[in-house]
């Protein structure tokens, strides 16, 4: 039976011929009139896709969309489809009040609305690809049952790792439904509750906001000697200021060893690593997922370089037959080429509706992952794109780097707030490697210009030219972007020569003399020891008081060191800039008792 496909597409349901006959779906051009093999006249194509969340149901419904005719079938293992994933740990913290509103669509309602049929607590336990059948089983009655398919979408995403304790204390993820009706099922039958939160990325620190929002005591175990570890040392370090500022008990360079129950009426207690024990009502694992590769490896189907299942940029896997979409899927790193792992649902759903558009004929070709992430932590917006310092080093990719910390509006304007901005730039082609913001109002927007700008191949010297929109309350005359685009043209047309807060000492050491051209109040209330004060209206006049050696100059954010690095070096000084000033100094030597680029790194 033909039927219509997207512009110039159809498909053929066709028996096969040879041994093993079977039914599959081929697609033909409008202009075919003839196929291999007999055509059925009563059968329609028949997708399959594992997975009813983000990637999957983005997938479903779209190809529903694209075609009324197919037969789709979502096998989900869980007990819900569709949920807000994101929005989980907002319910246990009480901003999110009403369940439902987690709960998107049920099976009913995508059956009505898109007439998929939606099949819940059933899980896909094996493929055989020679057969192209799926093996189900219900995980209510235990029952199996054998489906087949013509094309077939892994979207079973990524799976929490093991957990780090094996205790009567109820230890979560906080991944699904019900993990949140778990958590907060334990937090309703305590009082004055402490919890334990294993790790300090995206999950962790949404867990640990929530928990504290609801008046639960939080102590927060992180493996690594930093919070946040996507982040560099410097921007992460007002991420765990702001942490300690709301009581939350910080441990870094800590795991979990042991957990024990002391009984139905008292807390448990959490032993850790640093030889303490913290008392825990309960406990949340968020210290990162793995890709859930069961039915790939069972069906032989390629595995990455990074670990996810392989897919070409259509979405298709080693089997042209079956497709992958989500967090258990490879993507291509924008920055390098190289397969990664990158577990955003933004993504999730855009690759579920291209894969959508590959099985019905016209394949959107996937877009190299920029990585782009954000995340609130009480009051602190977070966020970043691209690779870090730490990454870049690590590849020993030679870049230039861009500190500044400008307001998020006009300043003369009420309510402004400040923000931090770290841009990674290529030190040969001038393009955007990564970037870096951790502030408040503002930063979301920021971020945003700056993924486009990197996913259109602008250069970061092309950042000044952008016409962006502008009224005080909004943003400055020159918005937060164009000054890093002033700043790293200067950078690369040679105007200025930076120095970043972790090479200081080594350029100290090599007899290098510190200017800070900062104010005398400011320089009395904090500086960085050995510095000079020069302050920069008063630089011209005093320029024989300076040694004709190697000048480091730094102000508060970085502006007034560049205007006094212009002057030093028209007067035949050798001088960099301490690029982000006194601010980002402080930051980075307050996160990290190292200062190698060896030993960051590791971080």
């Amino acid at each position: 039976m033909f039927y219509p496909g997207p512009a110039c597409v159809r498909w053929a349901r066709v028996r096969q011929a040879g041994p093993g006959e079977r039914w599959v779906g081929v697609r033909t051009g409008l202009c075919a009139n003839t196929l291999w093999g007999i055509l059925d006249p009563e059968v329609n194509v028949k997708i399959i896709i594992v997975g009813g969340v983000a990637g999957g149901m983005s997938a479903a419904t779209r190809l529903r969309r694209l075609d009324e005719t197919a037969e789709i079938i979502v096998f989900e293992r869980g007990h819900y489809v569709s949920f807000a994933n994101c929005g989980l740990p907002y319910f246990v913290g009480g901003v999110i009040r009403n369940r439902a509103e987690l709960l998107l669509q049920t099976p009913e309602s995508l059956g009505s609305r898109f007439a998929l049929d939606v099949r819940i607590d059933t899980e896909v336990v094996r493929i055989d690809r020679v057969a192209q059948t799926v093996s189900v089983r219900n995980m209510l009655t235990g029952a199996e049952s054998v489906e087949g398919y013509d094309r077939l979408v892994l979207a079973a995403g990524a799976s929490a790792r093991a957990g780090a304790t094996d205790s009567p204390i109820p230890t979560h993820t906080l991944r699904t439904v019900d993990d949140v009706d778990h958590i907060t099922a334990v937090l309703a039958t305590v009082g004055a509750a402490s919890a334990v939160v294993i790790g300090g990325g995206f999950i962790g620190l949404e867990a640990v906001e929530n928990l504290v929002h609801r008046g639960v005591r939080v102590t927060l175990v992180q493996r690594g000697p930093q919070i946040f570890t996507p982040l560099d040392p410097e921007m992460a370090a007002p991420v765990l200021d702001r942490l300690r500022e709301r009581g939350v008990d910080v441990r870094l360079g800590t795991t979990v060893t042991r957990a024990t129950s002391i009984g139905a009426a008292e807390p448990g207690l959490v032993e850790l690593s640093d030889g303490t024990s913290v008392p825990a009502d309960l406990v949340i694992d968020a210290s990162g997922v793995r890709p859930d590769l069961t039915l790939a490896e069972q069906a032989g189907l390629r595995i990455g370089q990074s670990g996810g299942v392989w897919v070409d940029d259509t979405q298709a896997t080693s089997d042209p037959l079956i497709f992958a979409v989500g967090d258990g899927v490879e993507k291509t790193d924008a920055v390098s080429g190289a397969g990664q792992l990158v577990t955003m649902a933004g993504l999730a759903n855009r690759h579920g509706r291209s894969v959508a558009d590959s099985i019905a004929g016209t394949p959107e070709h996937a877009a190299p992952a920029l990585g782009t992430g954000i995340v609130g932590i009480f009051g602190l917006t977070v966020a970043l794109v691209g690779w870090s310092e730490n990454r870049l080093v690590a590849a020993s990719r030679a870049h230039r780097i861009v500190h500044t910390h400008p307001a998020n509006h006009a300043g003369y304007y009420p309510g402004a707030e400040g923000m931090s901005i770290k841009l990674l730039i290529d030190a040969e082609s001038d393009a955007i490697l990564g970037a870096q913001i951790v502030g408040g109002t503002g930063v979301d927007k920021r971020i945003d210009v700056l993924a486009v700008a990197m996913a259109a191949g602008m250069s970061a010297s092309a950042l000044m030219r952008l016409e962006l929109a502008y009224a005080p309350q909004y943003a400055s005359a020159k918005d937060p972007i164009n000054q890093l685009g002033y700043v790293a043209d200067n950078l690369a047309q040679g105007t200025s020569v930076n120095l970043q807060w972790h090479e200081l000492e080594a350029m100290r050491a090599t007899g290098s003399v510190l200017v800070d051209v900062r104010s005398p109040g400011e320089f009395l209330a904090g500086s960085i020891p050995g510095a000079i004060n020069v302050p920069l209206d008063d630089l011209r006049k005093r320029l024989g008081e300076l040694p004709r050696v190697p000048l480091i100059v730094h102000c508060q954010v970085g502006q007034r060191g560049h205007t006094a690095a212009r002057i030093l070096s028209q007067h035949g000084f050798d001088v960099r800039n301490l690029d982000g000033g006194y601010r980002t100094w402080l930051a980075g030597t307050s996160s990290l008792s190292v200062s190698s680029p060896a030993e960051r790194v590791l971080v």
